[in-house]
């Protein structure tokens, strides 16, 4: 099997300062505008993004669009960088 797609679904400002290594920016707007044009319709789909609220409500549009499955880091990068790896740059 493949690995999952690791979408970061925040603003390319954000995407600047931290982001996980292989995941593919994906602003919030960009994918509730044409989610089919953006992303594969199969395979997993990890959603990030600063605190998980906002990959969370991508992760219910996408569902709601027939992605999936979805998986939405919980916590988003900060609690990533605070838990996981704390050389991360935060803001």
């Amino acid at each position: 099997p493949s690995p999952p797609l690791l979408v970061d679904v925040r603003e390319p400002w954000e995407f600047a300062i931290c982001h996980l290594p292989h995941s593919r920016l994906l602003p919030m707007r960009q994918l509730f505008q044409d989610p089919a044009a953006c992303l594969p319709q199969t395979g997993e789909l990890v959603l990030i993004c600063h605190h998980g609220i906002r990959s969370r409500q991508v992760g219910g549009f996408l569902g709601r669009h027939g992605f999936g499955p979805l998986i939405n880091l919980d916590g988003g990068l900060e609690a990533w960088a605070r838990e996981i790896d704390r050389e991360m740059a935060t803001y």
